[in-house]
């Protein structure tokens, strides 16, 4: 069910990460190995960041298998950045289309998710309730990462901020009221379902990221990070992450380890959120 990656650190050509390694996000698209789904076959998309030419990243989908896709194959190699979000879609909730397809891009945003609200039909059409006019018109498909990523940008409105240089405490309290807000609307529609919200948000310079289920007794969805760690090249399907011997130079967070060596991954915790600064500095808070 869905893979992603994301990167931040020093400017790198994204074929390194998504596509050179063993157990690249390329391979993950057709034999995931940490999931009972290893067909990631629904779209692929990728976002990345050039703050020198706009805030704004840029943004590649494709409805093709991303094994398959040859403007991606090609491009990756010639796409260097300091942040990136890359994802392969095994599609639950929505068609198999472009609009469906994630990282999702607002204003200088880039999101993406693994998981889903299961039973989500009975509660969208209240769902749309939660959200502001704006929140609401930036949806343009039908899956439910959309609508919670909407309601997440409508309560960071509500909680009075609006971009990711606040308190990073300020972006897990307005989680933990967004996932709260759904829980209560699925009691009011008596839906007893689990929800599973492995989600990646940045502005290209800062990342923050979730692990967090309903039922997290019962979920072995994964979720890595690597902490001061220099990604130099990748050799042999080998991605040569060392420890920086004097700042962080990289970080990495990915639904499963790219490397076979997993002594610079770090797996977070379950119900917790990791938040990543410009310094690459890894603060970890706890979900409620």
């Amino acid at each position: 069910m869905c893979r992603l990656v994301a990167y931040l650190g020093t400017p790198i050509l994204t074929d390194k990460i998504i596509i050179k390694p063993k157990n690249s996000l390329i391979h993950q698209s057709f034999a995931a190995e940490e999931t009972d789904y290893p067909v990631n076959g629904d779209g692929f998309g990728i976002g990345w960041y050039r703050s020198e030419i706009r805030d704004e990243p840029g943004l590649y989908k494709s409805i093709s298998p991303a094994w398959n896709d040859q403007n991606l194959l090609h491009n990756a190699s010639f796409i260097q950045t300091s942040c990136f979000f890359a994802h392969v879609r095994a599609a639950t909730v929505g068609d198999v289309s472009i609009e469906n397809t994630h990282p999702f891009s607002y204003k200088q945003f880039l999101m993406m998710h693994n998981g889903g609200i299961q039973e989500f039909d009975r509660i969208k059409y209240d769902f749309v309730n939660l959200l502001d006019e704006e929140a609401f018109l930036w949806i343009q498909g039908q899956n439910d990462t959309q609508y919670i990523l909407a309601l997440f940008m409508t309560n960071s409105r509500i909680l009075g901020f609006d971009n990711m240089k606040e308190d990073p405490e300020q972006m897990v309290k307005c989680f933990n009221k967004t996932f709260s807000d759904i829980e209560e609307l699925k009691k009011k529609k008596n839906v007893d379902a689990i929800a599973l919200y492995n989600i990646v948000f940045t502005d290209g310079k800062r990342i923050i990221a979730t692990r967090y289920s309903t039922d997290p007794e019962n979920d072995f969805r994964t979720l890595y990070y690597t902490d001061k760690v220099t990604c130099s090249t990748c050799e042999d399907g080998e991605i040569k992450l060392s420890k920086a011997r004097q700042k962080r130079s990289a970080t990495l967070i990915s639904s499963e380890i790219l490397t076979d060596k997993k002594d610079n991954w770090k797996e977070i915790p379950q119900n917790h959120a990791i938040y990543i600064d410009k310094k690459l500095d890894v603060s970890l808070y706890k979900l409620k």
